[in-house]
C-alpha cells in the first residue's frame, strides 16, 4: 500500500474514535414530564410506614428468616 492510502486509513480510524459533544434538545411542552412525586407514606403516618419498612428489611435477612 502507498503512504497516502495508509494516511487516509489512519485518519478515518482516528475520526471514528473521536468523541462528539452531546446535542441538547429544547424541552417540548408535549413531552411527558412524569407525575409529581409524593411521600411514600402519603396514605398514612410516617411512623407506621417506617415501622413496616424496618420489619420488611429484617425479614430479608436470611439468618433471621431461618431462625423463625
Amino acid at each position: 500500500m502507498s503512504k497516502q492510502t495508509l494516511l487516509v486509513l489512519a485518519a478515518l480510524g482516528l475520526a471514528a474514535c473521536a468523541e462528539r459533544d452531546p446535542v441538547v434538545e429544547q424541552q417540548s411542552e408535549k413531552r411527558y414530564q412524569g407525575k409529581v412525586d409524593t411521600n411514600p407514606w402519603g396514605n398514612g403516618d410516617r411512623a407506621s410506614w417506617e415501622t413496616r419498612l424496618k420489619a420488611r428489611q429484617l425479614m430479608q435477612d436470611e439468618y433471621r428468616r431461618i431462625a423463625q
